[in-house]
């Protein structure tokens, strides 16, 4: 015979065995402090800081182009994240790109995270881990310093 156990209630809500306490947790990475997943608040700070940064070389440089503007833009984010692992804006708000093992991004992996980056689509798709499409193609993650 059927009991109410075998089928479930409405009143239990759905299943959330499999679903991670805080972003991060399923990466290995700490809930809070340095070598945690940067929150959305951080990041959209540090692109903010870093397109003003592109915004105004581009004004004094190129008459504020908006392609002048870009290039800037991913050259720095190319130069600094691919030697560094940060880039101004990131450094400000003290976060930097990992990969996943913990090693530096690297040359490759801030090539093709800029470049998706620039596409603007897979920066704001992201995973319950807040990896965005850019970080989970290079197996990055941005992490507090």
């Amino acid at each position: 015979m059927v009991d109410r156990k075998d089928i479930g209630s409405w009143l239990s809500g759905p299943d959330t065995s499999g679903i991670s306490k805080y972003p991060g947790e399923r990466l290995g990475l700490p809930e809070a402090g340095p070598g945690s997943i940067a929150r959305a608040g951080r990041r959209i700070l540090a692109i903010c800081i870093d397109w003003g940064i592109a915004l105004l070389i581009s004004n004094f440089a190129f008459a504020g182009d908006s392609w002048a503007t870009l290039a800037v833009f991913a050259v720095e984010q190319i130069l600094l994240v691919g030697t560094l692992g940060y880039s101004i804006g990131h450094r400000i708000v003290s976060i930097h790109v990992l990969r996943l093992g913990g090693g530096p991004a690297g040359p490759l992996a801030a090539l093709v995270r800029t470049l998706l980056l620039c596409l603007v689509i897979p920066a704001v798709i992201f995973d319950p881990d807040q990896r965005g499409l850019h970080d989970k193609a290079m197996n990055t993650v941005l992490v507090r310093m």
